[in-house]
C-alpha cells in the first residue's frame, strides 16, 4: 500500500510509474477526495471546539440560574452536524482507502520498463541444457509409466488439477523439501511451520486481496482462505509489531503446501504437474531495514539459485520489466529452470523486493535506535523453491533411455540411498 502523504507530493512520479505497469490511475480523483476527506476533518474538529465553548457557557448560564433552552438547541445542531461530518469523513477515508489497497506498487527506479514480458532482460544463466541421444519424454509419460504420478486417480479424488504422487515419487517431493529446508537453516533462515489457513487480514496484508480473491480458496460460513503460498503467513508473522533494529534483519523460511483456483489460467499447461491447484513449496521471508533491501535481494536470489545448482539443474534468471512486474513488488527477478522433456524453461522461483508496500498493509515496524519513532520495515520474499516444477526438470533431466531417472546425488541421502527411480 502506499503512503498518501507521498501521493500528494510527488503525484506525477506515481501516474509515470503506474502508466509503466500498463495501468491509468485517476490520480487527481484519490488526491481531490484526499483533500475534501481533509477539510471535513478540520471542519468537524473546528465545530467541536465551537461544541465545546458553548457546553461551558451553558453551564455557566445553568449555574447563575438563567435558562439555557436556546443555547442548548443550537450545540444540539452543532453536534447533529459534527455527526454529518464525521461520517461523511468516515465514507472518504474507507473510499480513499480501498481504492489505495487495490492499488499495486509503483515498480523501483530501477526496474526496467518494459511494455510485456518480451521485454524482461536476461540476467545470467548457469549450467547447459541436457543432451540426449534419444528422444527425451515429458514427464507425465516417464511419471505414469514409472507409476510415480497418477493425474488421473488425483482428478478422481479432487478434480482436475490435483495430482497424486506415489512411491518413489512421493518419496522424492518430500526429498526436495526437506532438502530446500536444509540448505535454508543452513544460510541463516529460521524455519516455520505455520497455519495453512489465514484471516482476510492476513491476506490483505500481503497483497492478496482484494486484487486475487478469485484466485484463492475462501470458506465463506469461516471467513478464511486456504494460503497461496508461505509468504502470505510467515511475513504476517510480526504484523501490528513494533522490531528492535539490534532484531534485523529477520531471515524466515517455511514449507507450506499452497492452494491456488487460477481463475485466470484456465485451459493452460493442463497435462502433468506444471500447473495445478495444489502443490508444495518452501519460501524464504525477510524483514530488512530499508538501506539493506537491495542487496538483501541480491542475496536472495542466490540462495534460490544455490539449490538449482546443487541439483546440477540448467537455469536462467531474468528480471521482470514494469509491465510483468508483480503486484506487491517493486523490483523482481524470476528464476527459471529448463525442462528438456517439454523443451520450456519453467518458472520455479519469483525472489522480489516489496520496499514498504506490504510492510504498510501488516503494519510491520522497526525502530533505527532505542526510542526512535518506529519506521516501516522493507519485505523481501523468494520462493526456494516450488516443488513441481522442479520435480518436473528432475525427472526430464535425468532420464534414461529406457525410462528410469537418475537421482540427483545431493538427493540421494534424502531418499534413503536410492540412486534411481525405476519400475517397481
Amino acid at each position: 500500500m502506499i503512503d498518501i502523504k507521498q501521493l500528494r507530493e510527488d503525484a506525477e512520479t506515481f501516474r509515470k510509474k503506474w502508466l509503466s505497469r500498463g495501468l491509468e490511475v485517476d490520480v487527481d480523483d484519490i488526491l481531490a477526495k484526499d483533500k475534501e476527506w481533509r477539510e471535513t476533518i478540520t471542519k468537524a474538529e473546528e465545530l467541536k471546539s465551537v461544541r465545546k465553548d458553548e457546553s461551558q457557557k451553558i453551564g455557566q448560564i445553568k449555574k447563575s440560574g438563567g435558562d439555557a433552552t436556546e443555547q442548548m438547541a443550537a450545540v444540539k445542531k452543532i453536534g447533529d452536524d459534527i455527526k454529518d461530518l464525521d461520517d461523511k469523513a468516515n465514507e472518504l477515508s474507507s473510499e480513499i482507502h480501498n481504492t489505495l489497497l487495490s492499488l499495486p506498487n509503483p515498480p523501483a527506479d530501477c526496474a526496467p520498463e518494459g511494455k510485456s514480458e518480451d521485454d524482461n532482460p536476461f540476467v545470467r544463466d548457469w549450467g547447459t541444457k541436457a543432451e540426449f541421444d534419444f528422444e527425451p519424454q515429458a514427464h507425465w509419460d516417464l511419471g505414469e509409466k514409472l507409476g510415480i504420478l497418477d493425474m488421473e486417480r488425483g482428478a478422481k479424488i479432487s478434480g482436475s488439477g490435483f495430482a497424486l504422487y506415489r512411491g518413489a515419487g512421493a518419496q522424492l517431493e518430500r526429498a526436495l523439501i526437506n532438502f530446500f529446508l536444509d540448505r535454508h537453516t543452513e544460510n541463516g533462515y529460521q524455519e516455520n511451520w505455520t497455519p495453512f489457513i489465514v484471516t482476510p487480514k492476513t491476506m490483505t496484508g500481503t497483497g492478496q486481496l482484494p486484487k486475487f480473491h478469485d484466485d484463492l480458496y475462501y470458506s465463506e460460513k469461516d471467513d478464511v482462505y486456504l494460503i497461496p503460498t508461505a509468504e502470505v503467513p510467515v511475513t504476517n508473522i510480526y504484523g501490528g509489531e513494533i522490531l528492535e533494529n539490534v532484531d534485523l534483519p529477520k531471515y524466515m523460511c517455511a514449507y507450506t503446501p499452497c492452494f491456488r483456483r487460477e481463475a485466470g489460467a484456465a485451459g493452460k499447461d493442463t497435462r502433468g504437474i506444471i500447473r495445478v491447484h495444489q502443490f508444495n513449496k518452501v519460501e524464504m521471508v525477510k524483514l530488512v531495514e530499508p538501506d539493506q533491501s537491495y542487496t538483501e535481494l541480491e542475496l536472495l536470489v542466490a540462495d534460490a539459485e544455490q539449490l538449482l545448482q546443487n541439483l546440477g539443474l540448467h537455469y536462467r534468471v531474468i528480471e521482470l520489466c514494469t509491465a510483468d512486474i508483480g503486484f506487491s513488488a517493486a523490483k523482481c527477478y524470476d528464476i527459471e529452470v529448463w525442462a528438456p522433456g517439454i523443451g520450456r524453461y519453467l518458472e520455479v522461483s519469483s525472489c522480489s523486493n516489496f520496499e514498504d508496500f506490504q510492510a504498510r498493509r501488516a503494519n510491520l515496524r522497526y525502530r533505527t535506535e532505542k526510542g526512535a519513532k518506529p519506521s516501516f520495515l522493507h519485505t523481501l520474499n523468494g520462493s526456494g523453491l516450488a516443488l513441481p516444477r522442479c520435480v518436473v526438470a528432475i525427472m526430464e533431466t535425468y532420464q534414461r533411455e529406457d525410462g528410469t531417472i537418475e537421482i540427483p546425488d545431493v538427493l540421494v541421502p534424502y531418499m534413503n540411498g536410492k540412486t534411481e527411480i525405476t519400475l517397481d
